[in-house]
């Protein structure tokens, strides 16, 4: 039985990212981008209780372990090729992100969060979406390229790679969220964190491709005040930050180097 809570979030709250989203993007600089995001947080109204939420963390954490220590495998892979590139090491890097946001979606939306919330569903298609931008831009199409270039966007970008998947978890740590119930890497906030520090790491990137991640991390913020995760504050900073950049950010067409193909000298 749907509730009149849940049809007020249903209604409302994609409302609200999107009203966010567009005078994030079209009132910058010009109105401060926290007064954007704090107003109208209270008609936010959540589906469930902050303990509900911490149990889908629990059960969560626990059904999938070890999966996370894969997860941070995969990312320190993905970190290492943007510093040692090689022949397909763009497509080693899009693929690990595909997968990441693969997992999210449905290891973690549909199949734990959409539990206590109806929007677990959408969320878990838009991210499995997001994935599928990673695949064809990255994989197929072979339109991002890694690098990093040792300016401050590249060293903005490492800096939150590393935030994501160590400084978040040590900052929940320290705030209260221990395991089985904080939000490991491999979840949606630390992750999405950790893909920004990838995006900014780029010589070539369509920007549409860092949209999805900015949308979640409007979301993520209000839901962050109101479960009480602090530590989800950084996902805020990292989105408004990382989408300005991408979106600044003139497309090079110097290619980093790569091992020339074999026979070709």
């Amino acid at each position: 039985m749907v509730t009149n809570l849940e049809t007020h979030n249903r209604a409302v709250v994609p409302r609200i990212v999107a009203e966010k989203a567009v005078r994030c993007i079209l009132n910058w600089p010009g109105e401060p981008i926290t007064e954007i995001l704090v107003n109208d947080i209270n008609q936010m109204k959540l589906t469930f209780t902050p303990e509900q939420f911490s149990e889908v963390m629990r059960q969560y954490n626990l059904t999938v372990w070890p999966a996370q220590i894969v997860v941070y495998v995969l990312a320190a892979i993905a970190l290492y090729l943007v510093f040692r590139p090689g022949r397909s090491s763009d497509k080693v890097i899009a693929s690990v992100l595909a997968l990441f946001w693969f997992w999210m979606g449905i290891a973690y939306h549909w199949a734990f969060f959409a539990a206590i919330n109806p929007a677990g569903k959408l969320f878990g298609a838009v991210f499995v979406l997001q994935g599928l931008f990673f695949v064809f831009e990255g994989v197929i199409r072979d339109k991002i390229v890694f690098a990093h270039s040792n300016d401050w966007r590249s060293n903005t970008g490492l800096v939150m790679a590393i935030f994501g998947p160590v400084i978040y978890p040590i900052l929940g740590y320290f705030l209260g969220h221990t395991f089985p119930v904080s939000p490991t890497f491999g979840l949606p906030c630390p992750t999405t964190i950790f893909t920004f520090g990838l995006l900014l790491m780029t010589r070539r990137l369509p920007k549409y491709v860092a949209l999805i991640p900015f949308l979640w991390s409007l979301l993520g913020y209000p839901a962050a005040l109101l479960l009480g995760v602090k530590e989800d504050i950084a996902l805020i900073i990292a989105g408004v930050i990382g989408i300005v950049v991408v979106m600044l950010k003139r497309t090079t067409a110097i290619q980093p180097n790569r091992p020339a193909p074999v026979g070709v000298k």
